[in-house]
Order: C-alpha cells, then sequence, then structure tokens
C-alpha cells in the first residue's frame, strides 16, 4: 500500500482499498446503499464520477483505510496509533471514548460498520 506520497488516482486507490478489505464491488453497494454500477463507477478512471466527501468517508470506514489517503493520496493508507490526528490528540480526553477509538481503529471494515451502525442507532436523538 502506498506510503507518504500521492499515490496514483481516486479511482485506483478505491478499488485498492475495497480489495484490501475483502470486500466485492457488491458488498460495498450493499454496505453503502448504493448500486454496483456506482461502485464500478467509482473505480473506473475512464468514467470519472467522484464519490461525495461523505461517501469517500463512508468508504474509508468500511475499508479501514485511512481518509486522507484514500481522499488525496497523501499519508499512510492505514490508519494506525502512530498517525492520530492532531485533533484526536486534542479533543479525545475521555479515557473510554480513547478506548473505543483505539479499539475502533484496529477492528475490519465489517466490524467498523457493524459498530457504527450499531453506535447510530443508539443516539440518544434517534430514540423513539
Amino acid at each position: 500500500m502506498p506510503g507518504r506520497t500521492p499515490s496514483v488516482n481516486l479511482s485506483t486507490r478505491i478499488r485498492t482499498a475495497r480489495l484490501r478489505a475483502g470486500l466485492s464491488q457488491a458488498d460495498v453497494a450493499v454496505r453503502l446503499g448504493v448500486s454496483r454500477a456506482a461502485v464500478s463507477n467509482w473505480e473506473s478512471s475512464a468514467v470519472r464520477v467522484r464519490p461525495s466527501s461523505q461517501r469517500l468517508e463512508e468508504i474509508a470506514l468500511l475499508t479501514g483505510v485511512a481518509w486522507e489517503w484514500l481522499a488525496t493520496g497523501r499519508g499512510p493508507a492505514s490508519p494506525s496509533g502512530e498517525h492520530i490526528a492532531a485533533v484526536d490528540a486534542e479533543w479525545v480526553e475521555d479515557p473510554i471514548e480513547r478506548r473505543m477509538l483505539q479499539a475502533f481503529r484496529a477492528a475490519s471494515g465489517e466490524v467498523k460498520q457493524a459498530l457504527l451502525l450499531m453506535a447510530e442507532a443508539t443516539r440518544p436523538d434517534r430514540r423513539g
């Protein structure tokens, strides 16, 4: 996987992230609620269809790659404890939240997606 220099193009990074996570285009489509054709278009350099920033964030979470790498090609592809963003160091003061963040970052793409769905479903503002 790429290191610190910009890596190829966005379509190639999306495909690389998907394959690295062991997901098919259909898997990604189902989990993101889009068509398989949309995923195929994102991965095609000929089509030049780009996912939104929010979709890129969802793809990064699903595949377990760093958002900055996926979106720009800069930085490490895999988030690790050695590359904690400055904002994390400043804002994550709660020890439980920090442990959750570390565990989340170490989880597979599938586990991350399941945890995200569970966390969103239990948010106080979404309860009936």
